[in-house]
């Protein structure tokens, strides 16, 4: 007992290198995972099940785009944490339901607990459902006008391959391009920064770094 005592306040004093922290460690036990993903146990599990696989699902395509709406201003951490709560509050985000949202709806919305108590974001929300109906029925699908853009296909980032210490950007020449296009359809609340970070939740783009487990997974 003593034995471990000590053991435990050894391992206390020197703790392991930041590269074990960062899931560097052992790849036997250990997963690598890009380092901005690893806040808690909420992150990581995005990270490694959601962030960057292709999405083609409407439902779940309005979901991730709305998820950029209710962040404007906020960490993706707080987003994360709150996403049971959003999820009551519009009713997973049935985009046909959401655009029928009238007074009482908002009200009930801004009541949902831990909810994020902005009438702007919420109003913006339900005028983006009906804006994504009407993109709907011109295209068939979102999806397919989304996905129209990478002619179907994930883009991988070429400069991501040269080094581990590539980051990515903040927008690109194609977030420009989808976000003035949902801009000239009327959408609200998202400008080319908050559509590439879309674009990296769905898949549209590979953004993870070249040494975690995912970008290998996404890239055969």
């Amino acid at each position: 007992m003593l034995k471990e005592l000590l053991k435990q306040e050894r391992a206390a004093e020197h703790p392991p290198p930041c590269d074990i922290l960062l899931g560097m460690g052992n790849p036997a036990t250990t997963k690598i995972r890009c380092p901005y993903f690893e806040l808690n146990d909420q992150e990581r599990a995005y990270h490694d099940k959601e962030w960057g696989t292709p999405c083609r699902n409407d439902r779940k395509l309005f979901e991730y785009l709305m998820y950029e709406v209710l962040q404007c201003g906020l960490s993706w951490n707080t987003i994360l944490l709150k996403r049971d709560a959003f999820r009551v509050a519009f009713e997973r985000f049935d985009f046909e339901k959401v655009a029928r949202y009238g007074e009482d709806d908002i009200a009930r919305i801004l009541a949902v607990p831990r909810m994020i108590r902005s009438r702007r974001k919420v109003e913006a929300i339900i005028h983006n459902a009906q804006c994504f109906i009407g993109l709907r029925r011109e295209f068939g699908t979102f999806s397919k006008w989304l996905w129209a853009f990478t002619d179907g296909k994930t883009l991988h980032n070429p400069d991501n391959a040269k080094s581990d210490e590539w980051t990515a950007p903040a927008r690109t020449e194609l977030s420009d391009r989808i976000a003035a296009e949902l801009k000239e359809r009327g959408f609200k609340f998202l400008g080319t920064v908050t559509v590439y970070a879309f674009m990296q939740s769905v898949g549209l783009v590979n953004d993870h770094a070249r040494f975690c487990f995912r970008y290998k997974e996404l890239t055969q």
